[in-house]
Order: C-alpha cells, then sequence, then structure tokens
C-alpha cells in the first residue's frame, strides 16, 4: 500500500513510499514500515524513534521535530494512527454493528448473553473481552480486556472476512483513557454499574466515571443501569438516545417485576414500552438480574423479539470464572468466581448467602501493584456476609504477599467473624476442601476464568478447577 493512501495529506516526497507494515511499537518495525510515534501512560514512543530507524521504519510519524530525514510531524499521532489502522485493514467497523460494554462489574456475563441472544437469532457474531476473543465459535487468546487499535481492527476484519453482523466488546477504563478505541462508532454503549476499582490508575472515582463517559460520546444509543448513581452524569448532555433499566424503580425504560431467587438461579418478568416477557436464567442473584436486563435492553434496541430474547437466556448456561460451580461429587458446595472488587465480592456473597444450608466460605486475596484502598473495604464486606474467611494471595505482582494480606486484616479489625490466613493460594484452597461440612458454599473469589498467577518472580500455572480436583484426592 502506498503512503498517500494511509495519509492523505502526507509530503509529496513521501507519497509514493511503499509500505510493508505499520506499527506503534518499535519491536515490531522491519524494513518497509512505518513507524508512528505515541506518547502514552507509561512511556512515549518519540524515545523509540531512533530503534524504529535501526530497524529499517521508511518514515516515522512524529508529534515534534526529532531531527530524522524520512519524519513527517503531526499534530495527533494517536488518532492518525487510528485512522492508518482502519484503512489498513480496509475500514472492517463500518462493515459490523459493533456494541460496546463498560461498567466495573458484568462486563463479561453481559457480553455472553447478548452474543447468545444475536446467534440464537441466526446471527453470526464476534466477540472481544476478558476471557477470551471469539469470531463465531473459533476462540483467540486475549490479552488485555480491550486491545489495541491495530489489533482491533485486525480482530473486526478477521471477524468481517468470516461473515460476522456483530461485535459485542467490553471496554475497560483503561482502553477508553488510553484511546485504544479510538475512531470506532458505536451502535450501542451498555453501561453496568461502576464501584471501586483501577484507583491506582485513575486516582479518583470522578476520573474512573470521566473516562467511562468517553464510550458515550461515540455510542449512537446508551443503555444504562438507571440504579447506579453514576448514569445520570455518565451521559449528561450528550445526545445519544438514551434506554435505562432498573431492578427497583417503575421511572426506568425497563423494569425487572416479580423477581423469585432460587438456588440454581433466578427468574422474572420483564416490563416496559408495553411489552411483558418471562426472563429465567440458571445463575443466581441480584447481579444475574441487572446483567441481562442489560443484555436484553440491548438485543430489543437491535430489533431481537422478546420470545426470541427469553428463549436464548433460559438455554445459556454459565460464563467460566462467573459464579461458576465446580463439580465435587459431594455434600458442599464449591464456587469459581471473579470478583475482585468490594461490591464484587458483597454481589457474589449476597447471592449464595441466600441459598445457603450451613456455612458460607469465602476464600479471596486482593491484587498487588493495585488500587490499595479497597483492600480493607473487601476485608469488610467478607467479615460482614461470610461465616469464615480465608485471606490469601492473589496475584500478588510486585508487592509482597504478606503485606497485601495486612491491609485485608485492616477490614477484619474489630469483627467476631472467625478467619485464617495462608498465604499460598494453593494451600488455601486445600485447606478449605479438607475442612468442608456439610451443606457448606465455599466461594474462591478474586481468579474466576484466570488459569494463572502472577508473582514477583514470574507467571505460574494455577487453576483452581485443577487445584480443587487434586485437593478431593488427597482428601
Amino acid at each position: 500500500m502506498l503512503l498517500k493512501q494511509l495519509i492523505p495529506n502526507i509530503d509529496e516526497k513521501f507519497a509514493n513510499i511503499d509500505v510493508c507494515g505499520i506499527t506503534s511499537d518499535s519491536r515490531k518495525v522491519a524494513e518497509g514500515y512505518v513507524f508512528v510515534c505515541i506518547k502514552g501512560s507509561v512511556s512515549d514512543g518519540h524515545d523509540y524513534a531512533e530503534s524504529a530507524v535501526k530497524n529499517g521504519a521508511s518514515i516515522i510519524i512524529t508529534e515534534r521535530n526529532l531531527g530524522y530525514k524520512n519524519e513527517f510531524t503531526v499534530e495527533d499521532t494517536q488518532k492518525l494512527y487510528a485512522d492508518m489502522c482502519a484503512v489498513w485493514f480496509g475500514h472492517p467497523a463500518k462493515s459490523l454493528t459493533v456494541i460496546g460494554i463498560t461498567g466495573t462489574n458484568g462486563k463479561t456475563s453481559i457480553s455472553y448473553m447478548l452474543k447468545a441472544i444475536l446467534e440464537h437469532t441466526g446471527k453470526k457474531c464476534g466477540l472481544i473481552g476478558t476471557i477470551q476473543n471469539m469470531i463465531g465459535d473459533e476462540v483467540f487468546e486475549a490479552k488485555n480486556t480491550t486491545p489495541g487499535i491495530y489489533e482491533l481492527n485486525e480482530l473486526f476484519a478477521g471477524m468481517r472476512d468470516a461473515g460476522c453482523s456483530h461485535v459485542i466488546m467490553e471496554v475497560s477504563s483503561h482502553a477508553l483513557d488510553q484511546r485504544r478505541v479510538e475512531g470506532i462508532e458505536f451502535e450501542l454503549g451498555l453501561f453496568t454499574n461502576l464501584t471501586q476499582d483501577h484507583l491506582d490508575y485513575h486516582k479518583t472515582m470522578e476520573n474512573y466515571m470521566e473516562a467511562k463517559r468517553k464510550l458515550f460520546e461515540v455510542s449512537k444509543t446508551a443503555v444504562l443501569n438507571y440504579d447506579d448513581e453514576f448514569s445520570a452524569p455518565l451521559t449528561d448532555g450528550l445526545d445519544c438516545e438514551k434506554i435505562t433499566y432498573s431492578a427497583q424503580s417503575d421511572f426506568s425504560t425497563y423494569t425487572a417485576k416479580n423477581i423469585s431467587y432460587r438456588p440454581d438461579g433466578v427468574e422474572y418478568e420483564f416490563v416496559g414500552l408495553g411489552t411483558i416477557g418471562k426472563i429465567k436464567l440458571s445463575t443466581g442473584g441480584k447481579f444475574s438480574v441487572y446483567n441481562s436486563m442489560c443484555a436484553v435492553a440491548a438485543a430489543l434496541k437491535l430489533g431481537v423479539s422478546l420470545p426470541e430474547i427469553s428463549e436464548a437466556l433460559a438455554k445459556l448456561r454459565g460464563v467460566k470464572g462467573r459464579a461458576e460451580v465446580v463439580p465435587t461429587g459431594t455434600d458442599y458446595t464449591v464456587i469459581i468466581d471473579y470478583a475482585h472488587t468490594p461490591d464484587g465480592l458483597k454481589n457474589i456473597l449476597n447471592t449464595f448467602r441466600e441459598c445457603q444450608k450451613n456455612r458460607l466460605i469465602v476464600l479471596f486475596g486482593c491484587g498487588g501493584d493495585r488500587d490499595k484502598t479497597k483492600r480493607p473495604l473487601m476485608g469488610g464486606v467478607a467479615a460482614r456476609l461470610a461465616d469464615f474467611v480465608i485471606v490469601t494471595s492473589d496475584n500478588p505482582r510486585s508487592e509482597n504477599p504478606e503485606a497485601i494480606i495486612e491491609d485485608i486484616l485492616v477490614g477484619l479489625k474489630g469483627t467476631t467473624t472467625p478467619y485464617k490466613v495462608i498465604t499460598n493460594r494453593i494451600q488455601a484452597i486445600k485447606f478449605a476442601i479438607k475442612n468442608a461440612q456439610p451443606g457448606d458454599i465455599i466461594v474462591l473469589a478474586g481468579k474466576g476464568h484466570e488459569t494463572y498467577q502472577i508473582l514477583d518472580t514470574g507467571t505460574i500455572h494455577l487453576d483452581e478447577r485443577e487445584v480443587v480436583a487434586e485437593a478431593l484426592k488427597e482428601n
């Protein structure tokens, strides 16, 4: 591809350069590549221009003069790079109905629900998210919740070429703040909730919310959780159409009525805009009501009928690592869940408090090099809602696991809830299994779908399903 096709206003002296590839990562530069210098939150691409030149870059795109002969300066390299990526892959997003989901909790579950609903009507869908990326039934590894703009367009192109009509993607606050979805127009922007998380990055809840708001600035329609206090400020002053859902209020567009919670699921009546229908789910808890309402409201806007939606959701089994029941063949229950925030932990524990026959046991830790202020909050939630707490390690990264645990234990001070500290997560899980009693519900919180643990020495394999199976054999 000629450079003038990628950058229409390029200097004439560069216009007919034949481009072999484009990248913002100097390590990926090869002979004939265009290297775009982008200033990120951690590093500045301008600092790696020399490396890119040595690796064979035909041209360097910058925001300031670096003194190279093959240099072209623009005002906003990030925006230009997004435009270049779209052109490079043939504007694939224009061939797809793009649906973005943002919020602290629930994004993954909603994405799988919506994919199941659309595919139930015969549509082929792509999915981009925390657990994995998918093109129809084909699965690809996901390195980030939301990929970079080049990888995103590459995925969109694969989906377009495979015949997908829709793509459902989780859009993280980091991705929005770092402009990883620059240039993408969303047919629908979905909001789940906003609770404390990622304050190590955003510093304040206001900054966190402002990052989320960016999704709705580029969405035609916003589907919003009416019961969350951040819904209104997220879209105040924006021109997008607003659809709301609620489990509490009749002032929202859609409301859940006659909610019935069961140990193996939940059902309710979905009411609004002159329509009513029964929704049945195989996962329990109030959070399942909110997640499904968001998916239902979005599907209705996309033209799917309520009976079709209801039928699709009734067939859907749970998502890996989201209130996942681990088969044990015992008289107690083991649940794996991704809850890693105070609100997420509260939701999952409240769900199983309603179902418990004996003790509700929770095992959890907190991630290292992340928001420290949520650690005692999670300790407090565990102490209030569980009958026994096991405090252990999550992904400590570069931090001392014992120091993280000490932060968590602040939240358990002054409570009467019994607890035990076992730093090694594998040993902690085995302790929980060994000491389980008939009727207990054991919630392993924090890891969810993850099959690894990040330590200061590197990443190790850790699949909690395998640990539970091993523990059962040892008992």
